[in-house]
């Protein structure tokens, strides 16, 4: 089920590129980009008829409207269970703390009678993308609304993909509620992520766009950036590269393994080892637990188009190969796991031993769940505030502070050649002393 990667004996020491033995991840090369590109133009030059028609070619349901009434998000919310009602609140509250507190202060700066201030503003309107069809993200809304409440921004509008019957499910209006939402929109997609760069009659365009997704979407959101804001890099199909040695029960490594795997298809499903015993004992619990799914075949799809046994010679190898895969969620299940951290570079998230599976990161722990797929941790992190916000400089200078400064922004400017930006310095004292204050 697992293809096996033996890395032993190579890397620097050998001569070898270790970059060059790691398969790359296949997602993005499966997306047409001249189609999703000629889709979004059909958005954004047709509205809100492109998208009743894209919608209806692509999720085969016909849509009078997109839009879901309040009143249905708060039916869905009255209507959930009390045990699940109980565990949205909690993940809520935890996400929205830990983004409050985790949201950055302004700061000042103040030397030679220059005060510069920074202060972070918020986006007006904030879009937030919830994937569907396979399976339902009430999760999802909640690690991406709160993360931009947090931030500060008032109106969030949410798109997700209708169902069959045209509807989106219970659970993700009923978090939509819970977070405060805007205003909902039974819209996936290619679509989705046009309609909330550009617009349409009925969808006011977003000022940035949030939220994982496949690969078409990945894409769309890749295309659609300079027009919009793009929070967080390539969040496309879930991916973990697991690093296990024999202190780890290999049913508890098989199962972290297969936990992002189910997402599928798509993405990637690594075990990382240095003991090959460890990794023939996971690989046959793999292989049991995948037979016990009940989303065996989106599990196998994942698994089989890239599931991954890597055998490396120690510990140093297995963090070189964690780093050049730059993960989106990284579990170590080994002896050491704390002090193993410290070699980590490149990692959207780092789960820290046998208590720390990815599933309460993914829905509880309190850091968004959004993060870099694709290799894109190599320069990109989790979704925090930091993207729904924009730093703003405010400058005051004292008259002291320009005298001291002054003759510098004339030099500078005249070496350039721009003779307005000398004239607005060294004209200012000349001004000033003709009795008019600049």
């Amino acid at each position: 089920m697992l293809k096996r990667l033996d890395l032993r004996g190579h890397g620097s020491d050998s001569g070898d590129d270790l970059a060059d033995l790691l398969p790359r991840p296949q997602m993005g090369d499966a997306v047409p980009v001249e189609t999703v590109r000629e889709l979004i133009a059909e958005v954004r030059d047709g509205g809100d008829a492109a998208v009743r028609a894209l919608t209806a070619r692509f999720d085969g349901v016909d849509l009078a409207s997109s839009v879901v009434p309040p009143e249905e998000l708060a039916a869905a919310w009255a209507g959930l269970p009390a045990g699940l009602r109980s565990a949205m609140e909690t993940a809520h509250r935890r996400i929205l703390e830990f983004h409050r507190a985790e949201a950055a202060d302004g700061h000042a700066y103040e030397s030679d009678g220059v005060m510069v201030r920074s202060i972070n503003q918020p986006v007006d309107r904030a879009g937030v993308y919830v994937p569907g069809g396979l399976a339902a993200y009430p999760s999802t809304v909640l690690m991406t609304v709160p993360v931009a409440r947090a931030a500060g921004v008032d109106d969030i509008v949410l798109c997700s993909p209708p169902g069959p019957d045209g509807s989106l499910p219970a659970t993700v209006l009923a978090a939509a509620h819970l977070c405060g939402v805007s205003e909902v929109h039974k819209v996936g997609g290619v679509q989705a992520v046009a309609a909330l760069a550009y617009g349409t009659e009925t969808i006011r365009p977003a000022d940035i766009v949030a939220g994982p997704g496949n690969a078409w979407v990945a894409t769309a959101k890749q295309l659609v950036a300079g027009d919009v804001g793009v929070a967080s890099a390539f969040a496309g199909p879930s991916e973990i590269v697991v690093i296990a040695d024999a202190t780890c029960p290999p049913a508890a490594a098989a199962t972290d393994v297969v936990l992002q795997a189910e997402h599928g298809p798509g993405g990637r499903a690594w075990l990382v080892t240095w003991d090959p015993g460890c990794a023939e004992a996971v690989c046959e619990a793999i292989s049991q637990i995948v037979d016990l799914s009940p989303r065996r075949e989106e599990t196998l799809a994942t698994l089989e188009a890239d599931g991954f046994v890597c055998l490396v010679d120690d510990p140093t190898q297995a963090a070189r190969v964690a780093n050049l895969v730059a993960p989106e969620h990284l579990q170590l299940m080994c002896e050491g796991a704390e002090e193993f951290v410290g070699s980590i570079r490149h990692a959207g998230a780092v789960f820290i031993g046998p208590w720390a599976p990815a599933s309460v990161g993914d829905y509880v722990a309190g850091p968004s769940h959004v993060l870099p797929t694709a290799g894109t941790a190599r320069f990109a992190g989790a979704l925090t505030t930091d993207d729904f916000t924009k730093r703003m400089h405010i400058v005051d200078v004292s008259e002291s502070g320009f005298d001291q400064l002054a003759p510098a922004v004339a030099e500078l400017a005249e070496a350039e050649g721009l003779w307005a930006h000398a004239a607005s310095v060294s004209r200012r004292k000349e001004w000033a002393a003709s009795g008019v204050r600049p």
